[in-house]
């Protein structure tokens, strides 16, 4: 996607920023999770009615995937983005894609500041800034007010039903690693499909 539609499109989400987000405080935060081999492995498929998982992932992941076991914090995040997901009105792919963007920024961790280790002044799930535009730090690190952020961009985005993943999430985070959601896509799926309807 070319800078100015990316300009064009943060700016009516109200989201535009100067630097980006950068994954800066994943790596000095990761050295407890650890991720788990990155063959691919098979999409989870619900118990229970209502979610269609061909919509989960509809291209197919990209590149080699990677896994974390999650403690109850992180499952009751994933809980927290689905439930936003769908008090916004969206579907099943979006809660992929923000649990995906969330799983590469904050491992579902609602992260506070991280003092040296931070990027800049990244906050909760998303590592979205309040100095770009994102809300006040209570409100980024209350996980519905930061994943509606989220979705508010990502609705923004011209055909993001479409898109990559990586592709979608880079175009409302604008990170300074926009392939590394891709990694992401299954477990995020596999989330949804869990934890949809429960």
């Amino acid at each position: 996607m070319n800078t100015i539609l990316r300009k064009s499109v943060l700016g009516i989400a109200g989201l535009a920023f100067a630097g980006g987000v950068v994954g800066g405080p994943i790596a000095a935060h990761t050295s407890g999770h650890h991720a788990v081999d990155a063959r691919p492995v098979a999409v989870v498929q619900a118990d229970k009615p209502g979610v269609d998982t061909a919509k989960l992932i509809p291209h197919g992941t990209q590149g080699a995937q990677s896994r974390i076991e999650l403690n109850d914090e992180q499952v009751a995040n994933v809980k927290a983005i689905i439930a936003a997901t769908k008090k916004s009105g969206m579907d099943e792919r979006a809660a992929v894609i923000a649990i995906a963007t969330s799983l590469q920024e904050s491992k579902l961790e609602n992260l506070g500041h991280l003092g040296d280790a931070n990027d800049h002044d990244s906050l909760g799930l998303f590592q979205q800034r309040p100095s770009s535009g994102w809300g006040t730090p209570e409100q980024i690190t209350d996980p519905e007010y930061s994943t509606m952020a989220f979705l508010k961009g990502l609705k923004q985005v011209d055909g993001w039903q479409d898109m990559p993943l990586t592709d979608a999430a880079q175009t409302v985070q604008v990170s300074a690693y926009p392939d590394a959601y891709a990694q992401w896509e299954q477990q995020a799926a596999d989330l949804v499909a869990q934890y949809w309807n429960s």
